[in-house]
């Protein structure tokens, strides 16, 4: 099923989740782990990430040697597992950065050989390589440009122009979007247009980045509708469980963490940190819920202990 479907299906709210693949050459076996503990929650999908490649440098006795390569490759094979081992709707994200749009179409035929009919259609994280595109090779600049790649696609309309005969593909698209406003953008406002822009060229539904303060969320939410923006809209959550994340979560995601939280995790005891995220993840969730969320998003990445404490004081 698409996601929008399971939304439309939905006798209340549900739980989804987001994770990462391990990096290059681990084993996959810990992440199946995440996988089935979040089963008995009966997740109706389950997101992917996927990543560039990255620049790294070496100093050898000749200097410094550069080297590119992808951290985490795996999210096709992933995705593949999900689907068919676990029967749960897969959806992998798909970039722009680091990939032409010939190898984006490329990977979504593979998705569709699959089965696999959800997609998360992201411009990618600033930095790391900048791929050389080569003669008669395009790239997507924006999320608003894959997004029409692939509605392009769902209409029969292929790269090759001369494919005449393509079979459409079918995917439901969902893009990313800030409730505090991404980083870059100058105000709320501004990137609430942005985000119009990605709808307008096809996306069916949004789920937000993390947020740790419900009223930005609502705020958010006010902003899309006031703008016509009329899709579905999904609320992300991490769980803080870790003191570091104090500092690492503000710098790699460009969120606020409130007062409250930061210093009930600042001043807990060692081993209880995760005590103090739960509870506030899980009085968040209760009030997105009482106040209309559709569902809740969790960015569990490689670990569903949290989520899991979460989920089971909650009646879905």
């Amino acid at each position: 099923m698409k996601v929008i479907e399971h939304l439309e299906a939905a006798s209340g709210p549900f739980a989804s989740f987001e994770i990462i693949p391990p990096l290059r050459g681990g084993s996959a076996r810990d992440l199946l782990d995440v996988i089935e503990d979040l089963l008995p929650y009966r997740p109706p999908f389950i997101d992917v990430t996927s990543h560039k490649a990255e620049v790294e440098y070496t100093e050898t006795a000749d200097g410094f040697q550069r080297k590119i390569k992808r951290k985490r490759p795996g999210t096709l094979g992933i995705c593949a597992l999900i689907q068919n081992k676990y029967d749960v709707d897969a959806v992998p994200h798909v970039l722009c950065d680091g990939f032409t749009r010939e190898e984006t179409e490329d990977f979504l035929i593979e998705l569709k050989y699959l089965g696999i009919d959800n997609v998360v259609a992201v411009r990618g994280d600033a930095g790391g390589e900048r791929k050389k595109v080569d003669a008669g090779r395009s790239e997507n600049k924006f999320a608003r440009d894959l997004v029409a790649q692939i509605h392009d696609m769902n209409t029969g309309q292929y790269l090759e122009e001369d494919l005449l005969d393509a079979e459409r593909s079918d995917f439901c698209v969902g893009v990313g979007g800030y409730p505090e406003k991404h980083y870059e953008a100058p105000n709320l406002r501004t990137d609430v247009r942005h985000l119009k822009e990605k709808v307008d060229a096809g996306a069916h539904y949004v789920i937000s980045q993390m947020c740790f303060d419900n009223d930005h969320f609502f705020r958010f939410e006010a902003e899309c509708r006031a703008q016509g923006i009329d899709v579905p809209i999904i609320p992300g959550l991490k769980i803080l469980t870790r003191r570091g994340q104090l500092r690492s979560i503000p710098k790699n995601f460009k969120v606020e963490i409130p007062e409250a939280l930061a210093d009930a995790v600042a001043a807990a005891e060692k081993g209880r940190v995760s005590e103090v995220g739960v509870e506030w993840a899980l009085a968040q969730v209760r009030d997105l819920f009482d106040r209309g969320a559709p569902a809740a998003h969790f960015y569990v990445m490689s670990s569903a202990t949290a989520a899991c404490r979460i989920l089971d004081k909650l009646d879905l």
